[in-house]
């Protein structure tokens, strides 16, 4: 097996697909469910907007506060759907740039009081990311799978953040995966989806 790529290229690679998975969505997408059972496509967009802004806070300030930021979404025009992912782009972004500026190998950055090493939140980061644009690709009818490559990364480092202490409320327990399934159906087995989507009603978490 291949040894990982660093957490900043992983967290570029999710990003890249997340905005690919975001090119299906529109405004007659907004009300849809999504994979997260009782989240719809507008409540997913705003959380994942959330999770992008306070890592980039995290870390700019070392620190991610539990009550969030102002939102930073960008000016709007009249099309939510295009606002919230335009907002995800712009995001995106500041957060890569964040990273760069940073240079934050082997920092901490304190999470609700708990500190946690910086390539470890990048690494969360591209896991929320990727499964969250998987979730929109569903959403949105264009069922995207997550790059093979990409996946496999993921998988590999999924256990040092994705836990029995740390997996929720992120994500729910994992559900079986066919024998077949290839790796962007594992990681979203392992991360308490069902590969079927959205009609599967599996009790998944954010």
């Amino acid at each position: 097996m291949t040894q990982p790529s660093c957490p900043a290229d992983l967290l570029e690679r999710a990003i890249r697909y997340g905005l690919e998975s975001m090119e299906a969505v529109g405004a007659g997408c907004l009300s849809r469910p999504t994979p997260c059972v009782g989240w719809d496509v507008h409540a997913l967009l705003r959380h994942v907007n959330d999770s992008v802004r306070a890592m980039r806070e995290g870390i700019e300030l070392g620190r991610v506060d539990l009550v969030p930021s102002e939102s930073e979404d960008e000016d709007g025009n009249g099309d939510p759907a295009a606002d919230l992912v335009a907002a995800f782009r712009g995001g995106t972004r500041r957060l890569l740039r964040a990273w760069t500026a940073a240079g934050h190998r082997g920092h901490r950055i304190v999470i609700a009081g708990h500190p946690m090493v910086a390539e470890l939140v990048a690494i969360t980061g591209a896991i929320e990311i990727a499964m969250h644009g998987w979730d929109l690709s569903v959403a949105c009818g264009s069922d995207r799978p997550i790059p093979a490559e990409l996946a496999v990364d993921l998988l590999t480092l999924s256990p040092l953040v994705v836990n029995d202490a740390l997996r929720h409320p992120l994500f729910a327990a994992p559900v079986a995966a066919s024998w077949s399934a290839g790796p962007s159906d594992r990681l979203i087995a392992f991360l308490g989806r069902s590969p079927a989507g959205v009609d599967a009603g599996v009790d998944a978490g954010r």
